[in-house]
C-alpha cells in the first residue's frame, strides 16, 4: 500500500508509518487482503482513465505518472473493500489508507487517484452484501470526487453522501452540529454500512485544514463511533488527510492523531480491531 508520491502529500508513505504504529501500540489485529482490478476500479472511473494512470499516459492524482504509484492504488483500494466486507461480518473495521475523495469520474487530483469510497461501495452492493451505502466524510476538505461519481452514474439510491469539506464551518460548534446531523440522516437513510473518512487535517494546526484541537477531533472519532455502535451500524473507516510535518519531514503528529482515532474505536468496540495491511 505504501509507496512514494512523488507529492506534497505524505499519504502515500503514511499507511506504513501508521500500520507500523499500530502494531508497536497493541492496538490492532492485522488480516490480509487482495488488491483490486483494474475493472474493478472502473465501477467508479472511466477505462480510458483507469487505463492511462496504469499505462503511464496520464497523470495519476499525484501529478505524475509513476506506475509504481499506480500500482499501490490497487492495494490501498482493496484494503478498504476488504476492511468494508470485514466490517459487515464484524460490525468494525479499519483500512489504514487514504486518497480517495477528490478522484472524479475521469480524472484524479488533490492527491488522490482512484475513489475507493466509491468502489468499495459498488462491490458491496454488488455482492448483494448492502441495500444502501453511508459515506461520513470527516476529511477536512470537500469530496467533489465522490459527489461527481455519484451524480454521473446515478448512484443516488445507492450511496449518501455526507462531507465536511462541503459546509461552511466557522468553530468547533458549527462543526458538531454537522456531524449530530449528518449522522441523523444516515440512521434516516437506514444505511447498511458507513464509511468514514476519519481524517487528520481537521486540525487546527494542519497547514490545509482545520479547526479542531486533538481534544476536539478524539471527540469527533468518539461520536462517531458511539453512534455507529449503538445503532448497529457497521463501519469501515480509514485515514483520510493529514499534512502536518516537522522540519525533517516526520509526521509524528498526524500519526499521533490517527492512533487517538484507533484508540476511540477500540474503546467502543473493543481491543484488537480488525485491520487491513500488506
Amino acid at each position: 500500500m505504501s509507496c512514494p508520491s512523488g507529492s506534497y502529500s505524505p499519504s502515500g508513505e503514511k499507511p506504513a508509518a501508521v500500520y507500523a504504529d499500530w502494531l508497536e501500540q497493541n492496538l490492532i489485529e492485522p488480516m490480509a487482503f487482495e488488491p483490486v482490478t483494474q475493472a474493478d476500479l472502473c465501477l467508479a472511473h472511466s477505462t480510458a482513465y483507469v487505463e492511462g494512470v496504469f499505462s503511464g499516459k496520464t497523470s495519476n492524482g499525484h501529478g505524475n505518472k509513476n506506475l509504481d504509484v499506480a500500482e499501490s492504488t490497487r492495494w490501498t483500494v482493496g484494503s478498504l473493500v476488504a476492511a468494508a466486507r470485514e466490517a459487515v461480518r464484524s460490525r468494525i473495521a479499519c483500512s489504514p489508507s487514504s486518497g480517495f475523495h477528490h478522484a472524479c469520474y475521469g480524472a484524479g487530483g488533490g492527491f488522490c487517484t482512484f475513489n475507493g469510497l466509491i468502489v468499495a461501495s459498488r462491490k458491496l452492493l454488488a455482492e448483494g452484501l448492502v441495500r444502501r451505502v453511508g459515506i461520513l466524510d470527516c476529511d477536512w476538505h470537500y469530496g467533489n470526487g465522490t459527489d461527481d461519481i455519484i451524480r454521473k452514474l446515478k448512484l443516488t439510491n445507492d450511496i449518501v453522501h455526507h462531507t465536511s469539506g462541503a459546509q461552511s464551518l466557522r468553530d468547533s460548534d458549527d462543526y458538531f452540529r454537522w456531524l449530530d446531523s449528518a449522522m441523523q440522516q444516515l440512521r434516516e437513510a437506514k444505511v447498511d454500512l458507513i464509511l468514514y473518512q476519519a481524517g487528520a487535517d481537521a486540525h487546527i494546526n494542519d497547514p490545509l485544514g482545520g479547526l479542531l484541537t486533538n481534544e476536539e477531533l478524539s471527540k469527533r472519532d468518539s461520536t462517531v463511533f458511539e453512534q455507529c455502535c449503538k445503532n448497529d451500524i457497521p463501519t469501515a473507516w480509514n485515514l483520510a488527510g493529514g499534512y502536518q510535518k516537522e522540519a525533517d519531514g516526520s509526521i509524528h503528529k498526524v500519526i499521533e492523531i490517527h492512533r487517538e482515532t484507533m484508540r476511540q474505536c477500540n474503546r467502543v468496540f473493543g481491543q484488537g480491531l480488525k485491520t487491513g495491511e500488506h
